[in-house]
């Protein structure tokens, strides 16, 4: 079964119509009812919890809608410019802020990339080096809050969905500083300019221009952790927040706007949830035939360590990352993987936000590589070019991989704080 996919998958065929045919495949020579493919995926979205995928993805849209990218860019300015290679460490920052708005990571490659690599290119740094490090920074995207594909994994691996969202906070900061160090070390050895150190009124500017951008993981975040609302409830307010701030406040959405981005994200979301909802049953078709006790026991048979057995998890996800949509493998391997990894004694939640960035890393490493596809464009540069400034950039994502798959504690230490141990 997992082989014909495999090969509809190589064929072109999308991914939700290859696991539908394998599971309707699958209850045709199991003798079983078809009805059980319709039963298992209106299921999986007739979730409270599913509704936060749609509430969250047009609230990124509405705050891209805003034109909020130059607050951005301004604020991480006044806070890290004055640093060596000022706007290389401008450019990874506001990935972490614009993070918070988007929780994408094509958005954030796209909107700041466009901005800031033109930029680095005026100012004497490599196009190379302009695009790649946009790509390995914006590969925060979703791991910090709002984050779909936390909202997913949780849905499907059967875990808190608050616990997801607050357990990628310290890891998105983990690996924006890392790669923050690296920029540092880079812009040494290069001599890149840095700028000087803003001053306090500037900083004061700044820092009130890119509140409105900054307020909307606050909102999420402080919600969920005081309990005034869950996360379904938290993607609803950030998309109130959205349209004030771009119908009254900015008054840069018009209300024709508007109508189109909920008409975009509906379709948007269609699509998502038709996926995830076909991924229910070819999961359920997974665990009747118990796949995941089947890779578990043939893991063990390698070791029971659960340190190696993470680092199988990390060779494996990478290289399928390498060659699938990082959305798409997480909808299909998140089910299957997540009671492996919990039957070594490995946190579900922790594995979830590795599984998660090391898949988002897929998309900044060829053959697929999205990410350094569109930054490539941005910057008018070759492939062999773009790949080669890309090269170093895999040492502080290899690192932020390492810490965040080896230290728990910084997956775990604010989803246990809030919610207790798991």
């Amino acid at each position: 079964m997992l082989g014909l996919m495999v090969v509809l998958l190589m064929a072109g065929l999308p991914v939700a119509f290859a696991m539908g045919a394998i599971s309707a495949l699958y209850l045709f020579a199991a003798d079983i009812d078809i009805g059980m493919l319709t039963q298992r995926s209106t299921a999986a979205v007739n979730s409270f919890l599913i509704l936060a995928i749609p509430f969250f993805y047009l609230a990124g849209e509405l705050m891209n809608a805003c034109k909020l990218t130059d607050r951005v860019i301004a604020l991480a300015r006044a806070m890290v410019g004055h640093l060596r290679g000022g706007l290389a460490q401008i450019n990874i920052l506001s990935s972490m802020i614009f993070a918070g708005m988007s929780g994408s990571a094509t958005a954030d490659v796209a909107a700041l990339g466009s901005i800031l690599i033109p930029s680095m290119k005026r100012e004497g740094y490599p196009a190379g080096f302009a695009a790649a490090v946009t790509t390995a920074s914006a590969i925060v995207g979703p791991i910090i809050p709002p984050s779909t594909a936390m909202i997913i994994y949780a849905a499907l691996a059967d875990v808190s969905a608050g616990r997801m969202l607050l357990a990628g906070i310290l890891p998105g900061v983990t690996i924006i500083l890392v790669q923050m160090v690296f920029a540092w070390i880079m812009a040494a050895r290069h001599d890149f300019p840095r700028y000087p150190r803003a001053t306090l009124c500037e900083a004061a500017a700044a820092a009130r221009g890119g509140v409105p951008a900054v307020l909307l993981p606050g909102i999420i975040v402080g919600g969920i952790l005081t309990g005034v609302f869950t996360p379904t409830e938290a993607a609803a307010v950030a998309v109130l927040y959205g349209l004030i701030l771009g119908m009254v406040v900015y008054r840069n959405v018009s209300i024709a706007q508007a109508g189109a981005l909920f008409i975009h994200v509906g379709l948007a979301s269609a699509r998502i949830l038709f996926i995830v909802a076909i991924a229910s049953a070819f999961s359920w078709v997974m665990l009747r035939e118990q796949v995941p006790q089947t890779l578990a026991a043939a893991l063990a048979g390698i070791s029971t360590d659960p340190q190696v057995i993470m680092a199988i998890m990390i060779v494996f996800l990478l290289a399928v990352g390498m060659f699938m949509v990082a959305s798409s493998a997480e909808i299909v391997l998140a089910p299957i993987l997540a009671p492996v990894v919990a039957s070594f004694g490995i946190d579900p939640v922790h594995f979830g936000v590795l599984m998660v960035f090391v898949l988002i890393v897929g998309g900044g490493t060829p053959p697929v590589g999205v990410l350094m596809f569109i930054a490539q464009d941005i910057a008018g540069i070759g492939f062999g070019e773009m790949l080669r400034a890309m090269l170093p950039w895999y040492i502080p994502l290899a690192v932020a991989i390492l810490l965040i798959a080896y230290i728990p504690g910084i997956s775990l230490l604010i989803p246990d704080l809030v919610f207790g141990p798991a």
